[in-house]
């Protein structure tokens, strides 16, 4: 099975976020593999162990992305490709979209699994925009996937309940959490891993000019949530207690 992972370069989900000139600074700070992506390469990883292939990872992203598909060849990839542009440019969903649907244009793919959502833009439309540009199903939110021959069948996660559907190869999948246990990275797999391939393609190698990368979305503010307030602690009885609780639901939150 020729498998490939599209995956994304994420900040660390315990980074403390900060914000300068409506930019996110990134300098400095903890990047991983956004945690959905990581099921779809360990989903990929298992397929690739139960049914031989080879399994290759492709992101798109600065040079400093190179860590990340590292990592993933680690884990037990055994190709990856970065699609590098300029670390400044923003990328909107139908951008980065367009870019892997032009890498796969002369790639042969039995299955393309992706995370099902980034934990930093959280739109989830990569993957379905990708297998809408590559005219192939796509199954989202997948918690269980058994390939057999030509035909993968999924079970997805749908608001609390279960879906089952079955769609003919090549297809695309996105990986939910609970899809499988992910996988740390070997002592002895750090050290394949740099022996493993790891191609750096340009969007004009893709016949992508970078004047169409420009994103048809635009983020009009970026801010940080309100600092949580300390709570109150009352004293007194619970006669009292209660009292200056109900006090100050009416006085101070309009609430009674």
């Amino acid at each position: 099975m020729n498998i490939y992972v599209v995956m994304k370069q994420t900040l660390d989900t315990e980074e403390r976020i900060a914000i300068d000139q409506q930019q996110i600074v990134t300098e400095g700070a903890e990047l991983i593999i956004n945690p959905y992506d990581e099921y779809a390469i360990e989903e990929a990883v298992q397929l690739k162990e139960a049914h031989g292939g080879d399994v290759t990872v492709v992101t798109v992203g600065g040079s400093i992305a190179e860590s990340a598909l590292r990592t993933a060849l680690a884990i037990g990839a055994d190709k990856a490709d970065l699609i590098e542009v300029d670390e400044q440019t923003e990328l909107d969903s139908a951008a980065t979209s367009m870019l892997f649907a032009a890498y796969f244009q002369d790639r042969e793919y039995d299955l393309i699994v992706a995370g099902n959502v980034s934990i930093d833009n959280g739109s989830g439309q990569v993957g379905p925009r990708l297998a809408e540009e590559l005219a192939i199903p796509a199954v989202t939110t997948a918690t269980k996937l058994t390939v057999n021959e030509n035909k993968a069948t999924v079970e997805r996660d749908v608001e609390g309940d279960l879906e089952i559907v079955e769609v003919p190869l090549p297809a695309l999948i996105t990986a939910q959490q609970g899809l499988n246990e992910p996988r740390y990275p070997s002592l002895p797999g750090i050290m394949k891993a740099k022996k493993k391939p790891l191609t750096v393609l340009e969007p004009e190698e893709l016949e992508v000019a970078v004047e169409a990368l420009k994103a048809k979305t635009k983020t009009i503010k970026r801010y940080l949530p309100p600092e949580k307030k300390t709570g109150v602690m009352l004293d007194g009885d619970i006669q009292q207690q209660v009292s200056e609780l109900v006090s100050r639901l009416t006085t101070e939150k309009n609430i009674l």
